[in-house]
């Protein structure tokens, strides 16, 4: 953990302080670090921190600070502040941004290029949750990190979707990282297994609540490009997404229903409101302009100066996104034998690594 999210986790810990009035303070203090190091006399001269915000901050407990940490270190959990360079940019805008994020998984998985929330109702029909599982895999298959909130029905299938294509995929939580029943404990570690991660700007111990779900619907849609809602209904927590999304100035893509099922009367409405109708993963890719012909343009250049290992390699890629285990199985190469070929294209700059032992071509 840096200095300064050990900074930060200490200030989101302290009672009446949050997010925006974190913010503020540090803002008015002009470092994290320098904060705790403030007299009550050089606390009282900034600008806008009433007298109980004071007097909070000095008797901040550092014990407790400390004993979140060690139960972090004893978890599996990282803590990433909101100066660190592992904190998502695009959360960074919002006035409401967690000033501490609490995860397991692999962290580079944050800093994903192409974050898609897929959001829907948790009481989807089987062919809504069809729709989800199967758009997500193709779009992960397109290096797309599926964003979502790990709750029954869409999300459960968003998730699934990516994971059917091996890829990363991130859940934000509405609790602690610690608390999740059995069943999302299996998820957590499939999508850490994928090279994917699991958020929460909650204490690990922290029960869900209510009132935390919207929280974590800001931030699904603050740290992705875009948010697909797949079914939901017109009161649908996922409106808050989409919504949420909407006025951060990110596109919103819905999926049309039937008119006869209340269960797409939120969507419809979405719709009518100015969202992007999509009817296939091809109309995401292209809104988005995630797809390219910069790449296909770039194949013919890399082919001309490859080996013949290299050769099946790029042709592999050119397919899309792939693992490194089922680039061993198209190249007919161990992975001993892959590993200088594929560092060789790398340092060409013809391909890239990305998170969960998966590559393609540079764009």
């Amino acid at each position: 953990m840096s200095p300064s999210a050990e900074a930060y986790l200490r200030l989101s810990l302290v009672r009446g302080i949050g997010p925006r009035t974190g913010r503020k303070i540090v803002q008015r203090c002009g470092d994290i670090r320098a904060l705790w190091q403030q007299s009550r006399i050089q606390l009282q001269s900034l600008e806008d921190i009433s007298l109980k915000l004071i007097e909070a901050l000095l008797g901040s407990d550092v014990q407790l600070t400390q004993s979140v940490i060690e139960f972090c270190q004893h978890a599996g959990i990282s803590v990433v502040g909101i100066e660190d360079d592992a904190y998502p940019e695009l959360l960074l805008p919002l006035e409401d941004a967690p000033l501490v994020l609490f995860v397991r998984g692999h962290v580079e998985a944050l800093l994903h290029h192409h974050m898609l929330a897929v959001v829907g109702s948790r009481k989807a029909s089987a062919e809504d949750k069809w729709i989800a599982r199967k758009w997500s895999r193709e779009l992960s298959a397109n290096d797309v990190c599926v964003v979502s909130g790990m709750a029954y029905g869409i999300d459960s299938a968003a998730h699934r979707g990516a994971l059917d294509a091996s890829s990363p995929t991130m859940a934000v939580l509405g609790c602690g990282l610690s608390t999740i029943n059995t069943l999302q404990d299996r998820q957590v570690r499939a999508i850490c297994d994928a090279g994917g991660v699991v958020v929460s700007e909650f204490l690990p111990q922290q029960e869900a609540r209510a009132e935390f779900f919207p929280r974590r619907n800001r931030v699904i849609a603050g740290l992705s490009h875009a948010t697909l809602v797949v079914a939901a209904e017109i009161r649908s927590g996922s409106l808050i997404t989409a919504n949420l999304a909407a006025g951060y100035g990110r596109e919103v893509m819905v999926v049309p229903g039937s008119v006869l099922n209340s269960g797409h009367s939120g969507c419809h409405q979405l719709i009518r409101d100015g969202a992007l109708l999509v009817d296939s993963t091809d109309a995401v890719l292209q809104a988005m302009q995630w797809r390219t012909a910069e790449c296909n343009r770039s194949v013919s250049e890399i082919l001309s100066s490859c080996t013949d290992d290299e050769r099946r390699l790029v042709m592999a890629l050119d397919s899309g996104v792939l693992h490194l285990d089922a680039i061993s199985d198209v190249c007919g190469l161990t992975i001993t034998e892959l590993s200088p070929i594929l560092l060789a294209l790398e340092l060409r700059e013809a391909i890239v690594r990305l998170p969960g032992s998966r590559y393609a071509l540079a764009k």
